[in-house]
């Protein structure tokens, strides 16, 4: 019952089995009882699981039962695509493309910037296996595949100068400070596409000294970025992903190893809030390493927070503990005339206590959480409404962990005001957590009223935010 065989081995099935101590004949035997439920006759063994790792795809509806068992051994929902079998390699869209050749890469950028957003689709962990691997492997193009790329970089220099690449600059900081106070469904950040598709991508299309066409390619980058997250925010896991994917190759091409280190570990986050930290800890952890040489203070010290995330998530509090630490002595050893990023001038000691909370609240420590998020503060930055209103959210879940309604109600109140006045799906999971976290004081009519108020849906997810 294998049908074709991809040419690359499955990596995607390989981590959930080895990631989650899953014998090759324990996975053999439940897709043979979850076939015969069904009237089905099969005789997997250990032998046929290892030619599914080699890169064969069984025919029918074996790919859903081998996802259904995984589902079982792991506790959480995993889908075909995260198992590597959803889509035949041939048909995969060009958005999940990671080209090895920096011109391909190019087109690439410009088929999945020009095409419209395709249909929503789920979270797939194995989407991100390719383009990971690949950058791990090399994280800048290499100076031959630029210098083949150049040419009359003299009437180039003439088409582009400091004035275009400072617009474009300013543009991706605008959508992410947009982003930021308004949520990834506002309405600006539709210009983000239109920015990539009239004036940065045409730009890259034509030949540039390689000075000026390895920061067009960064800048590029970010724009794509700011635009993922922005998606992962508005609830379009599956398109946030392919412009991550995009975001990701345009800094290779670039050969800014700093950007594709500050892509990777925000992928790691996305990784980690779609439900999949143990692959998001593989990829915050490698982009550090990566990075290591070639980033900023503040952005190893955003992978490592990173990697504290994964960690909680993942309940390891001594690992989530000590990455935690490391990070914050990164953000120490930042002072006036090192080398920074100011991509990720946010990236502060507020973050990181803001970050620390959901870490602690994660591993159920409710006393540390509270006390992470009073040293985060108030963070009454404008452009902060959305974070500010998040861990306004995760404070209350903290403190019903902690058996204190008021100060429960208290971090609800204040996180409906803020997170109201954005547009994100995020937002409104974080608030539906709150209403679980208060279900237990459902018939106290204090916690009644406010989850009424949510009932009737006292957030903005449509059309109604602030512009």
């Amino acid at each position: 019952m294998t049908g074709s065989r991809p040419r690359t081995p499955n990596a995607a099935l390989a981590v959930l089995l080895n990631g989650h101590g899953m014998s090759h004949k324990g996975l053999a035997f439940r897709v043979n009882q979850l076939a015969e439920r069904d009237g089905i006759t099969t005789a997997y063994k250990h032998s046929s699981v290892a030619r599914w790792l080699a890169g064969a795809t069984p025919k029918g509806p074996v790919p859903q039962y081998i996802a259904t068992a995984l589902t079982e051994r792991i506790g959480r929902t995993v889908t075909v695509e995260e198992i590597g079998m959803g889509v035949a390699p041939d048909a995969a869209p060009r958005g999940w493309d990671f080209p090895r050749d920096r011109e391909e890469a190019i087109k690439g950028a410009r088929a999945h910037w020009s095409a419209a957003d395709g249909p929503g689709g789920a979270f797939a962990a194995a989407g991100y296996v390719l383009p990971v691997t690949r950058w791990l492997a090399v994280p800048a193009d290499s100076a031959d595949a630029a210098d083949s790329a150049e040419k009359n970089s003299s009437d180039a220099e003439r088409l582009i100068g400091a004035e275009d690449l400072k617009e474009l600059q300013d543009a991706a900081e605008q959508a992410r400070l947009w982003d930021a106070q308004f949520g990834g469904g506002n309405w600006w950040i539709s210009s983000v596409r239109r920015c990539l598709n009239e004036r940065a991508l045409p730009l890259l299309e034509v030949r540039h000294c390689e000075a000026i066409a390895r920061e067009l390619f960064s800048i590029t980058s970010e724009l794509s970025r700011v635009a993922a997250w922005a998606a992962f925010d508005s609830g379009r896991s599956a398109s946030a992903q392919q412009h991550f994917v995009q975001a990701l190759r345009l800094a290779r091409a670039g050969g800014d190893i700093e950007m594709g280190t500050y892509v990777l570990t925000t992928m790691a986050l996305h990784t980690i809030l779609e439900g999949a930290p143990d692959q998001a800890l593989d990829m915050a952890q490698g982009a550090f390493h990566r990075g290591r040489r070639h980033a900023s203070r503040r952005v190893l010290a955003f992978a490592k927070l990173a990697e504290a995330r994964a960690l909680g998530r993942m309940g390891d509090a001594t690992g989530a503990t000590t990455a935690l630490s490391r990070a914050e002595s990164w953000l120490d050893k930042i002072h006036p005339g090192s080398q920074d990023s100011e991509r990720l001038s946010y990236v502060t000691h507020g973050r990181l206590a803001a970050d620390a909370t959901e870490i602690f609240r994660d591993l159920c420590k409710p006393k540390a959480a509270l006390g992470w998020n009073r040293q985060a503060g108030e963070l009454s930055d404008v452009h902060q409404t959305r974070a500010v209103g998040l861990r306004m959210a995760v404070a209350a879940t903290a403190a019903c962990q902690a058996r204190d309604l008021d100060q429960a109600l208290d971090y609800g109140n204040r996180a409906l005001v803020l997170l109201q006045r954005v547009e994100s799906t995020r937002a409104r999971k974080y608030l539906e957590d709150v209403a679980r976290a208060l279900a237990p004081w459902a018939a106290e009519p204090r916690a009644s009223a406010f989850l009424q108020r949510l009932e009737h849906g006292e957030l903005t997810t449509g059309a109604g935010a602030a512009r």
